[in-house]
């Protein structure tokens, strides 16, 4: 009646992706971003210093730096820690008293706690729109695309996918920054939106620039021929990198860093280069 401890599993990479049905473009100047029930007490399922959970945050945060620095608004779902029995309601009967019997649990994890420009809304049920008055804020914003990031990715994450949907707003599923019960169904709710309500990206897909040395490798290696993985300070065009793949990565993260174009990154084509020039302050 109760969610169950948890057991950390491996996150969704881009292989796991499933055919998206549409092709929505992600335009920065129409999207919001949404981090889905990230409090202390749905984390705690899992345990202190999961390293799955430390990348889906990891993942959460680099989005909201990034929706920080373009003005995308960020919004929070929290549910609160006293519930009446009316308020909660059928919830009690599928969960029990959930949260209200850990009210000191409440708060949204501090590696990802809010600040007074972002909107925090009070969750009452599985959809963040329930109660909300999310699809008005994102209307009188001009937003139709959301950024869904947080847990759990089956249950909130996946109804609230499905009623953006059905309100004319395109929800963008960020795979591995939902977590979820089990990688199984983690891998169906990405299945179920993909075939039906939204679009299912990773991470990477949406930042112009890589959060992490790891994640800019995971971006290059399906572009090169090798069978064999090149370390960090080898020649990326000796691994089947073309001239083509570096224009367009040129053009993307020229978005964050605007001295970086094709000249600069084939000069020194390598993953331990190409992450000393992307991972600078931006000025």
């Amino acid at each position: 009646m109760t969610i169950p401890k948890l057991q950390a599993y491996d996150l969704p990479t881009a292989s796991d992706i499933p055919a998206n049905k549409v092709d929505w473009a992600f335009e920065p100047e129409r999207a919001a971003l949404l981090i889905h029930d990230m409090q202390e007490y749905f984390l705690n399922f899992w345990g202190k210093n999961s390293p799955m959970m430390e990348t889906v945050v990891a993942n959460i945060a680099a989005l909201r730096q990034y929706c920080k620095q373009q003005h995308i608004p960020v919004y929070y779902t929290a549910q609160p820690k006293d519930q009446s029995d009316d308020d909660r309601a059928l919830l009690n009967d599928m969960w029990g008293p959930g949260l209200t019997r850990s009210p000191e649990q409440q708060q949204i994890i501090a590696a990802l706690a809010p600040d007074e420009a972002d909107n925090v809304l009070v969750k009452w049920r599985y959809s963040a729109f329930h109660r909300s008055p999310l699809e008005q804020m994102l209307k009188e914003t001009g937003r139709n695309q959301l950024i869904i990031t947080g847990v759990y990715a089956h249950i909130g994450c996946m109804t609230t996918a499905t009623d953006a949907f059905m309100r004319d707003i395109k929800p963008f599923f960020v795979a591995d920054a939902l977590a979820d019960f089990s990688r199984e169904e983690h891998l169906m709710s990405l299945n179920y939106v993909a075939g039906r309500s939204g679009r299912v990206v990773m991470t990477d897909m949406l930042l112009p620039v890589p959060p992490s040395r790891a994640a800019l490798r995971a971006m290059i290696l399906p572009f090169l021929d090798e069978a064999d993985e090149p370390q960090d300070d080898e020649n990326l065009i000796d691994y089947g990198l073309d001239s083509a793949r570096m224009m367009a990565l040129a053009a993307r993260w020229r978005k964050v860093h605007s001295d970086i174009d094709f000249v600069m990154l084939v000069k020194n084509p390598t993953i331990d280069a190409w992450w000393t020039l992307l991972s600078r302050e931006v000025k």
